[in-house]
């Protein structure tokens, strides 16, 4: 395109900031094209300097720089607030009673992180366990631990990448994402040697009429205005047409190869007692899944009441010496009130086991994709609210053998032949499996299976074998599409799902 003609096509903030940036000496931030008035929007700068730049009268960059924040008011790190108790025990203090000192599970964070830093020390004494302070955690009673450090630092403002220790700021974030990232992006906009030359051929500013309307020709206006001409050869975006979301036609998929093998679909609440995610599943009551660092307990309600008062005594007698089931049981004294302690459910497991409770007789194939939920720290593999495949069948001729032909069949259909099982252990299936695929040169794990134990059916009445399986969703898709980040899945980047090519 000839340079008269770049200059004829230019608009009205096209020539503002053509006229601008030369008054500036050529070169200007972003930002301060808005705060020194030039422009009143950044947006409007943006989109003139791209169309400048399109043109090769200014060129654009870009400079970013990682910053870490609190991500919400500086804390005291449960380590400190046990260092503090124990020392005024002084310095030896039973477990029992920390946990009283520190409620809601707060006690087991710190005591991990005591252990972790060399802060106490753990000894039995008769049938308790009480924590003892060592040199090291007498030390930080007078002064700041490093990461308490850094905290008062992020306390004051954002610190550089650059000026935090990583170690410390790896451990901060898997504190519940007590520290956040925070990116800062300076964006530079200068001009071009045509676009010195253009700025300095005599622009005029006028405003400038896009559309002509039949007011402006009735009342002659048009003849004085200064229109906007077209540019036939200007960038086109591409016309794309609606499609669906990646993850939703999966779904649809998932769904299809499910019912075309007879299954129904089933589901339940995202709020449940623990009774039914937990207990229901012969899960102890001091398994590590129960803490609070791995499930979301909820305040409003903070319990939820069992009603069914004979199949509560029957997972207690269960859970304590093994019922009528043949089984030894956990042993110790099973607590009504943490079963009925409401959280966000950890698996889809849950939606199996209410509907066996509903439905008990055999015989019954059912699945699900679920929304579960799960204290994980956010990275290229995790989320802490993800989804699950899951399935079962009842069935008097159910085996072992028939569970591992429904995962090949599955799979085989999603794309992967190449299926490896191998022995895994759950407290609610026996016998247990974990599942691989091959993929990209590797074995990548995709999920769990087995038959529910006796412990867990028989109190619902169901006397036949039922097989079980849970399969990562997200994970399926982010292997079926070369997928690296799972936080790709859940970006909602116009761009990137226009240019999603997966049908």
């Amino acid at each position: 395109m000839e340079f008269s003609e770049i200059l004829e096509g230019l608009s009205y903030n096209e020539k503002k900031l053509l006229l601008a940036l030369d008054g500036k000496g050529g070169s200007a931030k972003i930002a301060d094209m808005v705060s020194d008035g030039d422009f009143s929007l950044e947006v409007e700068v943006m989109g003139a300097a791209s169309w400048l730049e399109s043109k090769g009268l200014a060129a654009l960059s870009e400079r970013s720089e990682r910053f870490f924040v609190l991500a919400g008011d500086a804390p005291e790190l449960p380590e400190r607030t046990a260092l503090k108790a124990i020392d005024a025990a002084g310095g030896r203090m039973p477990m029992e009673a920390l946990a009283d000192a520190m409620p809601g599970g707060a006690d087991r964070i710190a005591v991990g992180w005591l252990k972790r830093k060399g802060l106490a020390d753990i000894a039995k004494e008769g049938d308790s366990k009480v924590l003892a302070l060592t040199d090291r955690g007498r030390e930080a009673l007078a002064g700041k631990m490093p990461d308490e450090a850094l905290i008062e630092r992020l306390a004051v403002g954002p610190i550089p990448e650059g000026e935090a220790d990583k170690a410390i700021i790896k451990d901060l974030k898997g504190r519940q994402g007590m520290v956040a990232d925070k990116v800062v992006t300076e964006r530079t906009v200068r001009l071009t040697e045509s676009g010195i030359k253009a700025a300095r051929s005599g622009l005029e500013l006028k405003p400038q009429i896009t559309d002509v309307t039949d007011r402006m020709i009735q009342s002659g206006e048009w003849k004085d205005a200064e229109i906007r001409k077209y540019d036939v050869q200007t960038f086109v975006p591409a016309a794309v047409p609606a499609k669906k979301h990646p993850l939703t036609r999966l779904g649809s998929q998932v769904r299809r190869l499910f019912t075309d093998m007879g299954f129904e679909e089933m589901s339940s609440e995202y709020v449940q007692p623990a009774f039914w995610n937990l207990d229901m599943l012969y899960t102890p009551q001091d398994h590590p899944a129960r803490d609070l660092q791995d499930t979301f307990y909820l305040e409003h309600p903070a319990s939820i009441r069992i009603e069914d008062e004979k199949l509560v005594e029957t997972v207690r007698n269960i859970h304590e010496n093994g019922g009528d089931v043949g089984s030894t049981g956990w042993g110790g004294i099973w607590s009504r009130d943490r079963a009925e302690a409401a959280l966000l459910r950890t698996h889809s497991t849950v939606s199996s086991i209410r509907y066996i409770a509903e439905h008990p007789d055999a015989p019954r194939k059912a699945f699900s994709i679920s929304r579960i939920f799960r204290k994980e720290s956010i990275d290229a593999t995790h989320l802490p609210e993800f989804t699950q495949i899951e399935g079962i069948i009842i069935d008097e001729h159910a085996d072992f053998d028939m569970l591992i032909t429904i995962i090949r069949e599955f799979y085989a259909k999603m794309g992967f032949d190449q299926i490896r099982i191998r022995p895994a252990y759950f407290p609610y299936t026996e016998p247990s499996l974990e599942l691989e695929v091959f993929f990209n040169g590797k074995w990548m794990e995709l999920g769990g299976a087995g038959i529910f134990r006796p412990e867990v059916t028989e109190p619902l009445g169901v006397k036949c074998p039922v097989l079980a399986w849970g399969f990562g969703f997200e994970r399926l898709a982010m292997l079926k599409w070369n997928i690296k980040d799972i936080r790709d899945l859940y970006i909602s980047d116009l761009d990137s799902l226009k240019a999603n090519t997966i049908f």
